[in-house]
């Protein structure tokens, strides 16, 4: 029998995670007892097959259960999480240019979450690449320019909305600016309210515009609004987005056991107290469970949001409204769009999107190195590097991946040689620029491939930009560097407007 009062109410703004391929009991049993819904990420997936039958699992328990997920495409994906993602990722289509192709993506994505039962997908960013120093959009974002990613946001929020999944603009006010990863830190916006009206709310306002369900706050300080992250900060919830900006959908919050609002990942006493904050701030879905994932936390949270209604510190009405937004995201998707497929789109993308420059012709035999970087908490481990597709496209060239701080025998086998060096973030990782820098002097030729935020020039030969890491991306470089699809292709410039900083 479900449960009745306040506590069906606590229960009903909670979003966790779990861990495992099927459903746990304790999350089965609280989905039929009220629990708002669950946030499905990488350890969640094997295929599209087993998360459709997941996602039936859990609708057994109650029709309208919220199923949210991750999914950006390119860097940050869930659904291809063991592979790569075919579909090229913001920075990229922000690079390509092209509305019509944004769109596309947005409705293929869209159709492929309903198909396996999600409701709730986690984007798109509408954050702004503004910095070099930022260490978690990056790729992640349609560009610098304001007024050509909102065009992008909203264009991706009605493609993926005319699949019946409900679209989720993130991280208001904006990430991009920041220099610190709010998954650690709490990041302070160098940023008065009327630099972020001009700036980082126009992409904002362009989803709310194309009618976005929800928009996702981040852990974020705009010191003009008070000391405390938009999260957990009524200025920001209730004054400029919902005021000022005319939202009237659900409020998610970004996950709340991230450092910026709980003191640490995986401090229990920090989470409870984030989630009744950012109750009381105005936000209505409450994500947890990317890093804790299990029943005792979810009832603490519950538990300690029943206290505080019957301390007076938080009212019913606010929580009845809370859960009452959290469900109209759990409206299960009815699919019925046409989409084009996801490996033809993906590929028309990438090629559209590369920026190539002085691309020299090199020989059958390239050796290929793939530098490996430490990835992002938010994209996590996810295939990458060019030396299969250029090995594959080219039979006589030889990969090897490595990292800045073990390169092995990477300088002798490159002395004399031609080489393709395929980074990501370069500018961000000193050890990385040293060894491209290395390779410049060893190698007869090198051309850079970078296939992270477009950085300056490392003095390379040759250079190509694929402004996202998913196959599709990678692949359309090896198209290039091979010659095999080298007709036809534009050159474009860098969206972020970065590369000469």
């Amino acid at each position: 029998m479900a449960r009745s009062g306040l506590h069906a109410l606590a229960e009903a703004v909670l979003l966790p995670g779990f861990a495992g391929t099927s459903a746990p009991d304790w999350v089965r049993e609280r989905i039929a007892d009220g629990l708002g819904g669950v946030v499905l990420f990488g350890r969640n997936i094997v295929d599209d097959e087993q998360v459709a039958a997941l996602t039936a699992q859990l609708r057994g328990e109650r029709d309208d259960v919220v199923i949210g997920i991750d999914e950006e495409g390119g860097d940050v994906t869930r659904l291809d999480a063991a592979t790569g993602s075919t579909l090229p990722g913001p920075l990229a289509l922000g690079a390509a240019g092209d509305l019509g192709l944004t769109a596309e993506v947005g409705t293929a994505l869209g159709a492929r979450l309903a198909a396996c039962g999600v409701t709730l997908d986690l984007a798109p960013c509408a954050d702004l690449t503004l910095t070099l120093d930022d260490p978690i959009i990056g790729v992640r974002a349609f560009g610098a320019d304001p007024y050509a990613a909102a065009a992008h946001v909203a264009a991706y929020v009605r493609g993926m909305q005319s699949a019946g999944v409900a679209a989720c603009a993130k991280h208001f006010p904006g990430h991009g600016a920041s220099t610190s990863d709010s998954h650690f830190t709490l990041p302070v916006l160098p940023r008065t309210p009327d630099e972020l009206d001009a700036v980082e709310l126009v992409p904002f306002r362009a989803a709310i515009a194309a009618g976005v369900r929800s928009v996702m706050t981040g852990h974020l300080v705009v010191p003009q609004w008070g000391p405390d992250p938009a999260t957990v900060n009524p200025t920001a919830i209730l004054e400029v987005l919902r005021g000022q900006l005319g939202f009237t959908g659900a409020v998610v919050t970004d996950a709340l056991e991230m450092g910026a609002v709980a003191g640490h990942l995986g401090n229990a006493a920090g989470l409870a107290d984030a989630a009744v904050r950012s109750l009381r701030a105005g936000a209505d879905a409450l994500c947890i469970g990317g890093e804790i994932a299990d029943a005792d936390a979810v009832a603490a949270i519950v538990e300690r949001i029943v206290a505080e209604v019957h301390a007076g510190t938080l009212t019913e009405e606010r929580l009845a409204e809370a859960a009452e937004r959290t469900r109209s995201l759990g409206v299960p998707p009815h699919g019925g769009v046409t989409a084009r497929d996801d490996v033809e789109l993906g590929m028309a993308v990438a090629r559209k999107a590369l920026r190539t420059s002085h691309l020299p012709a090199l020989s059958p035999e390239p050796l290929v190195v793939d530098v490996e970087v430490e990835p992002t908490i938010a994209a996590g481990h996810v295939p990458w590097g060019l030396g299969p597709h250029l090995v594959e496209l080219l039979p006589g060239a030889r990969a090897v991946r490595v990292t800045a701080a073990q390169p092995g025998e990477l300088f002798d086998l490159a002395r004399g040689r031609e080489v393709v060096v395929t980074t990501r973030d370069a500018h961000r990782h000193p050890a990385v620029l040293d060894l491209v820098a290395g390779l410049v002097r060893t190698a007869t030729a090198v051309v850079h491939v970078e296939t992270g935020t477009s950085g300056p020039d490392l003095g390379t030969l040759g250079r190509i930009d694929t402004f996202g890491g998913s196959r599709s991306s990678l692949r359309a470089a090896a198209e290039v560097i091979s010659g095999s699809s080298v007709s036809g292709l534009a050159r474009h410039t860098d969206p972020t407007g970065l590369a000469d900083r």
